[in-house]
């Protein structure tokens, strides 16, 4: 393949983002006619290709990559741009070619495998693709530079693991897009993973609301307010806030002002103000991009926003499947030799029911305890107002920037005067030692928050 020239009608080459963002490959493509094509002397064509017999085809789906002392095996198919690496191990004859010149061998979008072109890189533009490479092979077992090239190319745990992580970026990008065609609020969803070889979960399904399960019966709302202004009229008592006694939760730019431990009481379908109305929040979703993103500190998957978020601003709810007391009981047991904490006490007034998301969920099935957390629960009715079955949301406890880890306790607790006043448990949150009306045995979990004010243990 040494010396093959750019195909007809190419231009230089530039790095054409896809949809898949950071974490996926990108696709080169020519698109300048000014490009400079050079033709290097490598080593023979059987060093090159390794185990690649010469009677297979040029189009064979299988390709050597060479890198300073290192072999890398890639099946083609794996990658959205199947471009393969080569660093010359010795000077290039080519006069033009300054020396020790890090050379690719490209393959074009839409061109077959012969076409292929060896290319410095200096004419690439494809940054995040080459550092994504590097990366890769920093992290691969074995790897980092170590290994000397040789006719039987790298050691095939290193070759194994550049082939799963390809596999793995493909998987989490389909599941990412599933994600986001399947979500019905703003917020973008976005997945990495950039620490280990872990997938998309197994068994998850994504849900925008409650899942209600066996014994479970939600009545919808027999009523709504006959505001025309429900912010300047909530002082009255006419919206549904005042109707049921509370205090109006929101300002006007949408943020709580209430006390955690306070119930809301959002507007709803009966209502008459529309869909601007400042008592609508929770029920227009999540509005902020959010990352889905494996952590490097053995916490497994946690979430952290893209965006910049205002303090007392919601940010998500807590959905799964609405399970009784005595279901919850029963699956605590199993989550608990798994280690695992999906159970959430649905205990405003009484235990009588809990949030399952450890099958059924959104994006909150990710979000990690910490025991400093910036994310704070409240207690929500709006399409149903049963006390016993109020609809979690999360508001940020300040302001949180872009890039930052998205956490709530799991151990929650009140101001016992606030929940005197609103006949709720001080204790609440995911279903642990002590939560509830009926008080749990659960085995402790080591808390990993990293917080300085870390109890050491979730429950």
């Amino acid at each position: 393949m040494a010396g093959i020239a750019a195909p007809r009608g190419s231009k230089s080459l530039w790095g054409l983002s896809n949809p898949g963002g950071p974490q996926s490959l990108a696709f080169c493509h020519p698109d300048s006619p000014k490009l400079p094509v050079f033709t290097p002397t490598l080593p023979k064509f059987p060093w090159i290709l390794g185990s690649l017999q010469p009677q297979e085809s040029p189009d064979s789906p299988k390709l050597w990559v060479f890198v300073p002392k290192l072999w890398v095996f890639t099946p083609q198919t794996l990658f959205f741009c199947p471009q393969t690496l080569c660093f010359p191990p010795q000077p290039l004859s080519s006069p033009s070619a300054p020396q020790d010149e890090e050379f690719y061998l490209v393959k074009w979008r839409g061109y077959p495998s012969s076409s292929n072109t060896w290319e410095p890189r200096r004419n690439l533009r494809c940054r995040g693709l080459l550092r994504q490479l590097h990366q890769d092979l920093a992290r691969a077992p074995g790897g980092g530079g170590s290994v000397r090239p040789g006719p039987q190319g790298l050691p095939p745990r290193v070759s194994s693991y550049l082939v799963q992580k390809a596999e793995q970026r493909r998987a989490l990008r389909r599941w990412e897009l599933h994600l986001n065609s399947t979500r019905s609020h703003r917020g973008r969803i976005v997945v990495e993973n950039e620490v280990d070889l872990h997938g998309p979960p197994r068994d998850f399904v994504y849900v925008n609301e409650y899942k209600v399960g066996a014994g479970v019966a939600l009545s919808p709302v027999a009523a709504g307010c006959e505001c025309q202004d429900c912010l300047s009229e909530a002082s009255g008592g006419c919206c549904c806030p005042g109707a049921s006694r509370n205090k109006f939760a929101y300002n006007e730019a949408g943020q709580v002002r209430i006390r955690a431990g306070l119930p809301i009481y959002e507007c709803n379908s009966r209502c008459r103000c529309g869909a601007e109305c400042p008592n609508r929040v929770v029920q227009k979703g999540i509005r902020y991009d959010l990352c889905i993103f494996r952590t490097a500190d053995g916490r497994g998957w946690g979430v952290r926003t893209l965006q910049r978020i205002r303090k007392n601003s919601f940010v998500m709810e807590y959905v799964g499947e609405i399970i009784t007391s005595e279901e919850a009981e029963r699956r605590g047991q199993v989550y608990d030799r798994q280690g695992a904490t999906y159970l959430f006490d649905l205990d405003y007034v009484e235990d009588v029911y809990t949030v399952d998301a450890a099958h059924y969920g959104n994006i909150s099935h990710f979000v990690n305890h910490s025991c400093d957390p910036n994310l704070q629960v409240y207690n929500v009715f709006i399409e149903n107002l049963d006390e016993r079955l109020p609809r979690i949301a999360l508001f940020a406890t300040r302001p949180i920037r872009a890039g930052e880890e998205l956490t709530f306790d799991y151990n929650m607790h009140v101001d016992p005067v606030d929940a005197e006043s609103t006949r709720m448990d001080s204790n609440f949150g995911l279903a642990g030692g002590g939560l509830g009306g009926s008080p749990r045995s659960r085995g402790r979990i080591e808390c990993k928050c990293g917080a300085a004010a870390c109890r050491k243990y979730l429950f």
